[in-house]
């Protein structure tokens, strides 16, 4: 399918790898110019160089932590322009509810709340003018059934499922779409994380306690940032104008629910 979004020109936040990466190669092969963000330089340079050598699209970057007001300040100055931005940020670390802090909370919701708003607070604008533009927000699961080892990351993304909830419907009238997309467990560096604090805990080996999730997930497997990508990649494009304000789950069914 042609997704009718060539020659356009995303930000794609975290993009040096994990689901990231995959949302800025799927928009890469639909012909899409990148401004790729990630915190380490070396990861990044070379995601974007393969990308670049791949689909032979325009890759710029932007090697910066997004959660910092500063920087943060510089890549909305880059991304000038961009017709879709996929905001993206690690999840806080897992714990119980009595480990969590004020200041615990205050990261995880400048993190996974407040810096995706500051990008969308001054990126929809532009968007709005030029009549066209799509956002998709990586999320979590846990926004439509919360996971208690993740309390601090059930918290902040809530919030900016809120948030996006009244927004979207605030800018859909200018051709401007925002969704979220929910992942459930996937092969990247935050499910060797889970599953890294899960083997210690019971004491198992990192092959057993990967296997004790894939057993809870219908479709038996992680997924991977490649299906995780694609659909991004179609709620950024022309076919998805229609798609205001929705969570989406990616999680092989996990998600025990009718709705």
């Amino acid at each position: 399918m042609d997704l009718g979004i060539r020659g356009k020109r995303a930000l794609v936040c975290a993009s040096s790898k994990g689901l990231g990466l995959g949302c800025a190669e799927a928009l890469a092969q639909a012909g899409v110019d990148l401004l790729m963000n990630a915190r380490g330089t070396e990861a990044l340079e070379a995601s974007a160089q393969d990308i670049c050598d791949r689909f032979g699209v325009r890759v710029d970057t932007l090697a910066c932590d997004v959660t910092d007001e500063g920087a943060r300040a510089e890549l909305i100055e880059r991304a000038k322009g961009v017709d879709i931005l996929v905001t993206n940020a690690g999840g806080p670390p897992p714990g119980v509810w009595s480990d969590w802090d004020r200041e615990d909370f205050i990261k995880a919701i400048d993190a996974n709340m407040l810096t995706p708003i500051a990008l969308m607070k001054a990126l929809l604008p532009q968007m709005m003018d030029a009549g066209w533009g799509r956002v998709v927000n990586i999320t979590s699961q846990s926004v439509k059934a919360p996971i208690a080892a993740l309390g601090l990351s059930n918290s902040a993304r809530a919030g900016l499922t809120g948030y996006v909830a009244g927004t979207s419907r605030q800018v859909a009238g200018k051709g401007v779409t925002i969704n979220n997309l929910l992942p459930g467990i996937h092969a990247t560096d935050r499910a060797i994380s889970l599953d890294t604090g899960v083997a210690k805990a019971q004491g198992i080996s990192m092959d057993e306690a990967r296997d004790q999730r894939a057993a809870t997930i219908p479709t038996g497997r992680y997924g991977t940032r490649q299906e995780f990508g694609a659909t991004c990649a179609f709620l950024c494009s022309q076919h998805a104008g229609f798609i205001v304000g929705q969570n989406i789950l990616l999680d092989g069914g996990a998600t025990n629910m009718t709705i």
